[in-house]
């Protein structure tokens, strides 16, 4: 939406204020200046200047060598245009002048051999039209010298706003002059609308009638005799023209002046046009026809709202007018409507006629119900001074629901609590006062305010408070230097456990609770078997030394009943002796607590948008690491691969804090699963709850978005199959240099080609730095020092 500075200084004393305070003010309160198009600045170098001689370039036919004078100075001028003429004024450019169109800057030149020092302009060399038959000719009695923005009245700035759905209140030059007094304290101005009314009643010339007054809860109207149809005085055009619009006749373009000054759409009908006299305000049951303002016939869906006469539709409510009851030269009594429709209304008639106009666009968001008489007397009062026409005494306004402004109470405690910083209890009461909130009471701790009905997006507390905030102005929150979120660094141990089944839960695992008693064969899988004293039965005869052996018959008998895809999770105690020979006492095994997360079958289904994929060990990391992650223990653990002392996995790591191994797990071998007749991959992870509720926490903290880019780089080596993984991630850590925060494994490579008992392994690394961008020489220093190191180390190559 365009806004006109100049307009607006009609409103609000904008004095001392500079475009771009005005600009960036705006703009920080929630009104997006996407654009400021400054007409001063665009012709402040151009003048008027008197053609005082002209006659015949001596080396051109098509060329006029002229003498241009500003008053003090006279300036010999080459000139192409045919309409040249001594005794015209014109719109001179000095050399160092930037001609709009082009950009090109006027400089002193010698044009087929005689100098010239300026340019007489066009209207299209200026931007202020499409003409290029000649130069742009003044009226004769400008004086010379005078600046173009004087003469023709270019001093204006228009600010291209972007309004959001929400502010239907922005949508006008008070209403932005009304967020500007909040901004910057001063005082609204609002015109003040005297009717010079004759005495003859509105009665007796028109009436209203409503039907649907859901869609129509209030309808304004005055009547304007003997109205002269004619052009528009210069400074109502200037301000349309500036803002976009193009003027028509004085009537519709007071129309259009109103809407854009206050925010409230009108419609000026031809009285004599319409049958009885009448306005009826309806919508019909059937789809129906109906020929708008642009000659185009519409088709309009059944329960479209219309303004009829006594016989028929002259006008789609809210969207547009229609030709059968349009202004023309020949009008002489008119009938001014100001509504308010209910926006859904607009909106669908709108979306279904695919028209929208500066009146359905206003409406579809929300005008202000409470409005239309003003704005109704404000046209009538321009079209009876501009137009000459005689005012009938007396409004006639349909408003049987009024619509009542909102109350909302404030608390100074919650706008402190919410925007974490204190806005003063007086400035926020100025605020609101100045955005035309009235306060209806008040004490120390809050206060509650009437909502004017001009604003439908506040609703709320939260909406007062944000109102408060965007005028306070975004720029100024204070800056916080660091926030820090600081958890409890032991665990509960009486809360362990829940938090495990409530994270367990939230990453798609069901609890399993299996029995702790398990036969000879089971009980040996894993560890070393404690016996029961007196078992009820061979089936039950020892105490479980892990939940992996239970959780596999789990997963075997859901197999069985085709649950083929199963996520598990158990919490138990386990047992295990620790002596050789027969347990005598308590001393002799140990009891721990344990946590497993046991997964098998496919990690995604075959849909139209996921391709099938098998559960891997990649599916149980993932698991393992978001658990290790929200319970608060992410980073403190390192991955071990050695399967050397496990009998049951063919995959196998392990987590280690320094030398405790906290948990173990990975894929079952073929040989165990089929034991349980388990014909599919199982994969498993077991911690030690004991020793993971003893871990301290480190807390989390907030960390700042990095500033400065990172710098990528990637290498492969060929390593001997016997070098751990873990070594070289370390020694590439430990000698990478404190610019490398990063190293991640992305491939994996075996073959004949790269030689026996070899593999090759790429790692991508992150170069940055918190505080400065970092120069491509010194990576690259770093990055070439640590191949070297590498290759020196492990006896590696590197492949190209």
């Amino acid at each position: 939406m365009k806004i006109s500075l100049n307009w607006l200084k009609d409103y609000i004393d904008l004095s001392g204020l500079s475009v771009d305070e005005i600009s960036s003010k705006l703009t920080m309160s929630g009104l997006e200046v996407e654009d400021v198009y400054n007409e001063y600045e665009k012709y402040k170098d151009f003048v008027v200047g008197k053609v005082t001689h002209t006659e015949k370039h001596p080396n051109a036919d098509k060329l006029s060598l002229c003498k241009v004078s500003t008053g003090n100075n006279e300036y010999q001028v080459v000139c192409g245009a045919p309409n040249v003429a001594e005794g015209q004024k014109v719109i001179f450019a000095p050399v160092g002048t930037l001609i709009p169109k082009g950009n090109f800057k006027i400089t002193k030149a010698k044009i087929r051999g005689v100098e010239s020092v300026g340019m007489l302009c066009a209207e299209d060399e200026l931007e202020l039209g499409n003409d290029h038959s000649g130069i742009l000719v003044l009226d004769g009695n400008l004086k010379e010298g005078t600046k173009i923005t004087d003469a023709l009245n270019l001093n204006d700035v228009v600010f291209e706003v972007a309004i959001t759905p929400n502010r239907p209140d922005a949508l006008s030059h008070i209403g932005v002059a009304r967020d500007l007094t909040a901004i910057f304290n001063k005082k609204l101005l609002i015109p003040e609308v005297k009717l010079n009314t004759i005495d003859e009643d509105i009665n007796s010339a028109a009436s209203i009638e409503v039907n649907d007054k859901l869609n129509c809860p209030r309808y304004t109207a005055i009547v304007v005799k003997d109205v002269t149809i004619k052009e528009s005085p210069d400074w109502l055009k200037t301000r349309l023209t500036k803002i976009g619009l193009r003027p028509i006749n004085n009537v519709v373009d007071i129309t259009n002046y109103v809407m854009h000054e206050v925010g409230q759409p009108l419609h000026a009908f031809d009285l004599d046009t319409l049958a009885g006299k009448k306005i009826v305000v309806k919508h019909y049951d059937q789809e129906t026809k109906f020929t708008t303002l642009d000659s185009k016939e519409r088709k309009l869906e059944a329960g479209s709202l219309y303004i009829c006469d006594g016989e028929k539709p002259v006008g789609i409510a809210g969207v547009m007018g229609g030709e059968n009851s349009e202004i023309t030269n020949k009008t002489k009594n008119i009938l001014i409507e100001s509504a308010y429709f209910n926006p859904s209304s607009i909106r669908k008639t709108a979306k279904d006629t695919g028209i929208s106009t500066d009146a359905s666009y206003r409406f579809e968001r929300g005008s202000n119900p409470n409005i239309t008489r003003w704005a109704c007397e404000r046209a009538a009062e321009l079209i009876g001074s501009l137009g000459e026409g005689k005012i009938l005494k007396g409004v006639i306004d349909v408003y049987p629901d009024k619509i009542l402004p909102k109350q909302i109470e404030i608390r100074y405690s919650r706008v402190e609590k919410v925007l974490g910083y204190k806005i003063s209890n007086e400035k926020i009461k100025t605020i609101l006062k100045n955005l035309e909130f009235k306060i209806v009471s008040e004490d120390e701790n809050s206060l509650t305010v009437e909502v004017p009905t001009f604003r439908p997006d506040v609703e709320r507390e939260i909406d007062i408070i944000e109102e408060a905030a965007r005028i306070n102005g975004y720029d100024n929150i204070p800056e916080v230097s660091k926030i820090t979120v600081t958890l409890s660094k032991k665990f509960d141990a009486s809360e362990f456990a829940d938090k495990t089944r409530m994270t367990s839960s939230a990453l798609g695992l069901f609890e399993m609770i299996n029995n702790p008693l398990q036969n000879d064969k089971t009980a040996s899988l894993i560890g070393s078997k404690v016996p029961m004293l007196n078992p009820q039965s061979l089936d039950m005869a020892y105490l479980r030394t892990s939940l992996i052996p239970g959780a596999l018959n789990t997963i075997a008998k859901n197999i069985n009943v085709g649950e083929k895809n199963v996520y598990l999770f158990e919490i138990g105690n386990v047992f295990n002796k620790k002596i050789d020979g027969d347990i005598k006492s308590f001393n002799d095994f140990t009891e721990t607590t344990k946590f497993l997360i046991i997964i098998s079958g496919k990690e995604s289904l075959k849909s139209w948008q996921n391709v099938e994929k098998d559960i891997d060990i990649f599916s149980l990391k993932s698991i393992v690491n978001s658990y290790l992650y929200d319970v608060g223990l992410g980073d403190e653990f390192a991955d071990i691969y050695n399967i050397e002392e496990n009998t049951i996995f063919d995959l196998y790591y392990n987590k280690k804090l320094k030398t405790e191994v906290i948990g173990e797990g990975g894929r079952v071998n073929k040989q165990t699963l089929k034991q349980f007749d388990i014909d599919q991959d199982v994969y498993c992870f077991e911690f030690n709850i004991d020793l993971l509720k003893m871990i301290e926490k480190k807390p989390k903290k907030y960390q700042e978005p990095l500033k400065y880019p990172k710098v990528l780089r990637d290498f492969a080596f060929v390593f001997d199959k016997s070098i751990l993984y873990d070594n070289i991630v370390n020694f590439i850590k430990q000698e990478g240099s404190g610019l490398l925060k990063s190293v991640e494994l992305f491939d994996i490579f075996e073959s004949e080609s790269l030689g026996k008992d070899t593999r090759s392994l790429a790692f991508s690394l992150e170069y940055y730095s918190e505080e400065r961008t970092l120069k491509e020489d010194e990576v690259e220093k770093a990055f070439s020092s640590l191949i070297d190191k590498i290759t020196k180390k492990f006896n590696a190559k590197l492949r190209g």
